[in-house]
């Protein structure tokens, strides 16, 4: 059962790598999705914690599944979400719109997947309050704090999620 852990793990993570040819856009996040759905339903199904070598690397790819595996998913998100009303739509991408949006989201996902196996849960709170303090000055435009509420969303819970298959193999 841990090595299907694994490789679903493997597979969420590297499905955020760059497509070797043109993939439809959703398909990156359909994958990484279902690998850490697979990850998850196998962690559960389990009957003893993990130990040694099987556990680090599980918990490593925990952590890089977290981090990486959520690079597609905001970006699926925000073509799925409609757009905000009353916007000619010349220059309301979230990566205008929010600069450095893709590197705060890989922090982020960080900070949360290690406060999720670290068993400190409360710590997400820190992070969105520290989060939504540092962007608190750009989050006055209906763009702006629509595409941060979004991407937040996304990128907390996908992170919680492989926090949570780690934590739950070590139990």
């Amino acid at each position: 059962m841990i090595v299907l852990v694994i490789v679903s793990l493997a597979v969420a993570t590297a499905a955020a790598l760059p497509p070797v040819s043109r993939v439809a856009w959703w398909l990156p996040s359909v994958m990484a999705s279902s690998a850490l759905a697979v990850a998850g339903l196998a962690s559960i199904a389990r009957s003893t914690p993990v130990t040694g070598v099987a556990a680090a690397v599980s918990i490593v790819l925990c952590g890089l599944a977290a981090v990486f595996g959520g690079l597609t998913l905001a970006p699926s998100v925000f073509r799925l979400a409609p757009t905000v009303s009353g916007t000619d739509g010349a220059d309301d991408r979230p990566d205008t719109v929010l600069r450095g949006g893709l590197v705060i989201g890989a922090l982020e996902r960080t900070a949360v997947v290690v406060t999720v196996l670290a068993g400190w849960p409360e710590g997400i709170a820190v992070v969105l309050a520290v989060k939504g303090l540092a962007r608190y000055p750009e989050l006055r435009r209906a763009q702006s704090s629509e595409y941060f509420i979004i991407g937040t969303f996304a990128s907390v819970l996908w992170a919680a999620a492989a926090g949570g298959i780690g934590l739950a193999l070590l139990r």
